[in-house]
């Protein structure tokens, strides 16, 4: 059976003030806690640790490397559609 809280999982935030945002696991599990990321640009997830009990993890994932920066994963989220796929749209700036 395949880990589901994994390196590149695409999840979705189901606690906290970023509830109901994607967010990419940039880290392996450290006990009950990753880190967490997201392109900021299209209203994904701050970099922070989260609790695993806050994720929803979804059937999607890229290849990223361990702690790739915000601009990599906003690459590799562009080059396999997934920006595409759940209509993902940018923020305007005010």
């Amino acid at each position: 059976m395949e880990k589901v809280i994994d390196l590149g999982r695409i999840c979705i935030k189901t606690a906290g003030r970023e509830k109901g945002r994607l967010c990419v696991i940039i880290s392996n599990p450290q006990g009950n806690k990753v880190l967490i990321s997201g392109a900021r640009k299209y209203y994904m997830c701050k970099r922070r640790l989260c609790n695993i009990k806050h994720l929803m993890p979804t059937r999607y994932k890229i290849e990223i490397r361990e702690n790739a920066s915000d601009e990599e994963i906003e690459k590799k989220l562009r080059e396999q559609g997934i920006i595409e796929k759940f209509g993902l749209r940018k923020v305007l700036k005010k």
